[in-house]
């Protein structure tokens, strides 16, 4: 009964800290580009190019340290690897606020992804100490943490960026993650019981063996990337898109507004897909979801108006809301507690190397065919998601009737 009121305070704590998070991360993605065009007078195909670049190049390192992280936290404790990451993040956004070219920037987002993993932590911090059978809801409700700080902060980094100006804009977000890493210091960290001789520990060898021999893990992890390049081909663009269809009037502001429509979508969704994994199936509604995300992207490539490009970024919220949630939930359900905290670092890795890649090629296709092509890519790629899913869960199913037939 302790344990289950700290894991109750831990959940709310861990809510609010994501909170700030999300928000200070998402605070300045609405004029990432405009800030590139302060630096110099640049063409549009450069700014485009470089705002994939600027925005995508923090997941480089990211990429190669999540699973490093995760490692240390199974061995030495998530909450320590939280308030380290929180301290990095901060120092890092509020020397963003300094820079007078893009190189700087390039480098200051190249090493803020080593400290990027303060998200992807915290879920593994309230995996370990959340039961199975609850694990689609508990880390739904944390993910809305995390998505309503998504939603404030493009909206109020726009209205900053247009009072204030972008260098103060950096600084506030700054403070607001300083906020987190005090709350984190407000939580105790545990893990669940485990049974009479289970084991507490694993190598990096056994963790990647347990993956290996789980196909439909593997297919999860893998679409860890997949969706995330579609997830993120429109985002550091989609403020030179809003240009298009809306003007240079206030365009902070609005770029935030067209960021924060998907925040609202996931924001209402996401508590209420894990509660439905937890009850049908994980994976099953996984699959369901990356189809229809598929199917309501692709109208985004025939948007002529601004309000339709809010209104189906709102759509899309509420489809993609539960991606996230689901797949962690997975990870709790299969993996052993003592080396979730490595197997998430993997799944976040992989993330981030679609982060890598989404961004980038956002960029450059739109920057060759336009904007719409984005929006058709994207839509292809969540469809084979489904399938891809689908397939996976299909011989495995075949297998296992092959192997209870043969028993």
């Amino acid at each position: 009964m302790l344990e289950k009121n700290i894991a109750k305070r831990n959940l709310r704590i861990m809510w609010f800290a994501n909170f700030f998070v999300g928000a200070s991360m998402t605070l300045v993605l609405p004029f990432i580009s405009l800030y590139i065009e302060t630096f110099g007078d640049f063409s549009d195909t450069y700014v485009q190019h470089w705002s994939g670049w600027t925005f995508a190049v923090t997941f480089v390192t990211a990429f190669l340290f999540a699973p490093l992280w995760g490692r240390i936290g199974d061995t030495f404790g998530r909450k320590k690897i939280l308030i380290f990451s929180g301290l990095g993040l901060a120092t890092s956004l509020f020397l963003m606020g300094f820079v007078t070219s893009v190189w700087q920037l390039f480098l200051l987002r190249l090493f803020t992804g080593v400290f990027t993993g303060f998200i992807p932590m915290s879920q593994a911090f309230i995996s370990t100490q959340t039961p199975k059978s609850i694990a689609g809801r508990v880390l739904g409700t944390l993910q809305t943490g995390n998505i309503t700080g998504s939603l404030m902060g493009p909206l109020f980094g726009g209205m900053l960026a247009d009072s204030v100006g972008f260098a103060s804009t950096f600084q506030l977000a700054s403070f607001a993650i300083l906020i987190s890493v005090v709350l984190v210091f407000a939580t105790k960290e545990f893990k669940l019981e485990t049974k009479a001789g289970m084991q507490t520990s694993y190598t990096s060898k056994e963790v990647l063996l347990h993956i290996v021999r789980n196909p439909i893990m593997i297919s999860v992890l893998l679409l860890s990337t997949l969706i995330q390049i579609a997830n993120f081909s429109i985002q550091p663009i989609l403020s030179l898109f809003v240009t298009e269809l809306h003007g240079y009037a206030n365009l902070a502001f609005f770029s935030g507004v067209a960021f924060s429509a998907t925040g609202l979508g996931n924001l209402l969704m996401t508590k209420r897909w894990g509660s439905i994994g937890d009850r049908f199936g994980y994976l099953k509604l996984l699959v369901i979801l990356l189809f229809v995300t598929g199917l309501f992207y692709l109208p985004g490539a025939f948007i002529t108006e601004y309000w339709q490009l809010v209104t189906i970024r709102f759509i899309l919220g509420v489809t993609m809301g539960g991606l996230i949630p689901l797949r962690v939930a997975y990870i709790r359900q299969e993996a052993p507690i003592a080396m979730q905290g490595e197997v998430l670092g993997y799944n976040t890795s992989l993330q981030f190397l679609g982060n890598i890649i989404g961004p980038s090629l956002g960029g450059v296709i739109s920057g060759f065919f336009g904007f719409s092509s984005v929006f058709f890519t994207t839509s292809i790629l969540l469809i084979l998601c489904g399938a891809f899913l689908l397939t996976a869960l299909r011989k495995q199913a075949k297998k296992e009737k092959t192997t209870s037939k043969a028993s």
